[in-house]
């Protein structure tokens, strides 16, 4: 019953048209607040799950490192504890350390990663290759696969691919590393190029892990890191069986903990624009406590006879509290609608392009969570019921006089 009144009490026709001006302004406003964070929220998931792809074909799914130390031992009995885990599809052992890259008169600090033939069924990184081929060579004749980056850094053209490169890493028997007698340095080909993004593409570069521990002068197995691929399992549930397996002494990370400053300042950033675009919303409030307050005013009499009726103060209450819930839902599922409306048209026809060349994509990518409907959609009525408090709290004490 409350609710029929609501739903009278908005169609209506006021004595006054401001009443009717400013619940719609009222309307709008609240559907401008839901359609831009809806909007603004999906163009951010769409480039958070740009970057997580991108992390995800540079990242294993799982890193098994030391707890201490930069190195350890991963012999045959290690890889096959590992890979006795459940929901394990593949592992590598890889290599890293720092080095100078070195083409001529120009050179760059880079980190180069050591890596077995298996590496490409954990990590999808050689679908980024841009020039040459994901070729890393043997241990007689390594090949280096260099980020776009560290390309550019050195100067190396693709004319001059067949050209040698340099790589100096430290010598742990030299005294000192200031001068170059301390490093030492092999001359390597160039195998390719790969393009993933700028943090990754001005860092790493490949090579043969058995030329890198050759170079490092390191054990046949030691290693810097296992990195495991899981296949139709719980990556959460692996990671838990295989720190159960390994124990304390190492330290077994997915793809997210290895990078959790990344990821906790882009969840950051999400609630950061969620509380600045729910600003409009309060906006919103303000028009609907004028609107609410107006009509409180409008239905003196009908107040009054409901009161004399014998209407408790609540149910009075009730109905200017559900009549504030009528324009956020008006509102909030008007505004939502257009939103869905707006994301699906991006998706499909990629209407809105970023401007520059220096993007992996050249449209804004957007990506609807229903999550994100449903906190827009709670903000909203709590918005409301904050706003729609005062004027019904107003109606329901208030004592009217059925005279004119």
């Amino acid at each position: 019953m409350q609710s029929f009144f609501a739903w009278r009490y908005f169609r209506s026709k006021k004595s006054t048209n401001t009443i009717n001006i400013i619940a719609w302004i009222s309307v709008v406003a609240i559907g401008v607040g839901a359609a831009a964070l809806i909007i603004v929220l999906s163009v951010f998931n769409g480039f958070e799950d740009m970057v997580k792809s991108l992390y995800a074909d540079f990242y294993a799914d799982i890193r098994i490192a030391p707890a201490t130390g930069k190195r350890f031992v991963a012999d045959a009995a290690l890889r096959k504890k590992i890979q006795a885990v459940q929901g394990v599809a593949a592992i590598t052992s890889v290599v890293e350390e720092k080095a100078l890259l070195r083409n001529g008169d120009m050179q760059s600090i880079v980190t180069v990663k050591g890596i077995e033939s298996s590496y490409t069924k954990v990590n999808a990184i050689q679908q980024h290759l841009v020039r040459g081929q994901f070729a890393t060579g043997n241990i007689d004749q390594p090949g280096l696969v260099i980020g776009a980056g560290v390309e550019n850094a050195i100067g190396l053209g693709f004319e001059d691919a067949a050209l040698p490169l340099t790589l100096y890493v430290p010598d742990k028997k030299a005294r000192t590393i200031a001068q170059l007698e301390g490093l030492n340095s092999y001359q390597t080909v160039y195998a390719g190029t790969f393009l993933v993004q700028q943090e990754f593409d001005n860092k790493y570069v490949f090579t043969n892990i058995d030329f890198l521990r050759y170079m490092l002068d390191m054990p046949a197995e030691a290693v810097s890191a296992v990195e495991v691929h899981c296949a139709n399992a719980s990556v959460d549930k692996v990671q838990a069986s295989l720190q159960q397996a390994l124990g304390s002494a190492f330290l077994v990370e997915t793809r997210f903990e290895q990078n959790k400053s990344l990821f906790k300042i882009m969840r950051s950033e999400k609630w950061i624009i969620y509380a600045m675009l729910s600003l409009i919303l309060v906006v919103a409030a303000f028009n609907m406590i004028g609107a609410l307050t107006m009509l409180v005013l409008e239905k003196q009499k009908d107040i009054a006879v409901l009161k004399a009726m014998g209407a408790s103060a609540n149910w009075i209450q009730g109905i200017y509290l559900r009549e504030g819930l009528l324009l956020a839902t008006i509102g909030g599922g008007a505004g939502m609608l257009l939103a869905a409306i707006v994301c699906w048209a991006q998706v499909k026809f990629k209407l809105i392009a970023l401007q520059g060349n220096s993007f992996l994509i050249d449209y804004y990518p957007v990506k609807m969570i229903w999550e994100d409907f449903l906190l827009v959609g709670i903000t909203i009525v709590v918005i409301a019921l904050l706003a729609s408090w005062l004027p019904s709290r107003k109606a329901s004490v208030q004592n009217f006089s059925l005279k004119s």
